[in-house]
């Protein structure tokens, strides 16, 4: 059984990251809106259009 030392270093959760990351632009992106964000602006926001532009759908 391995233990993580304490104190040590954190393993990183590269998926976890990004997906905090696109949480915090979709809340500053609210913060910054006057009324609700539209579906689109989810989108522009969370870059839909280029990652379905990356895999090629």
């Amino acid at each position: 059984m391995h233990v993580a030392p304490v104190g040590g270093t954190a393993v990183q959760d590269h998926v976890a990251l990004a997906e905090i990351e696109l949480c915090g632009e979709l809340i500053i992106a609210a913060s910054a809106a006057e009324d609700r964000l539209s579906l689109e602006s989810i989108d522009e926001v969370l870059k839909v259009a280029e990652e379905r532009a990356a895999s090629g759908d």
